[in-house]
């Protein structure tokens, strides 16, 4: 549905091709991880996927959350070694922009459906 579109490898190559932003200790931190950011910050978009778009069968939203499970998973997977470290402002900002296009990845495979 999205993880096996060439999209989402792209968006997976380009988090890669960022891992700069997550081993620099340059900025300031907060208390929550990245862990903790990545996990809400998805949490969040897929609410309000399911928000904008109430008409959604049951199974696909149960098909949407496996997906999701999957993108966190990827996410932990290419961060594992900063995943329990708390974020700086900069990576915060990163994931905000990633997740964003992640969600527009979402957008696009629930456009389907309509």
């Amino acid at each position: 549905m999205v993880v096996d579109t060439d999209g989402y490898q792209a968006l997976i190559e380009h988090l890669a091709m960022n891992l700069d932003v997550f081993t620099s200790t340059i900025g300031d931190t907060g208390e929550e991880t990245i862990e903790d950011v990545s996990t809400d910050m998805v949490a969040s978009n897929i609410m309000v996927l399911f928000e904008q778009n109430p008409e959604l069968h049951s199974s696909v939203r149960f098909k949407l959350l496996k997906e999701v499970d999957l993108v966190i998973q990827d996410l932990e997977e290419v961060l594992a070694g900063v995943w329990n470290k708390p974020a700086s402002n900069e990576q915060v900002t990163f994931l905000e922009e990633y997740i964003a296009l992640v969600k527009n990845l979402f957008d696009n495979a629930v456009a389907i459906y309509d």
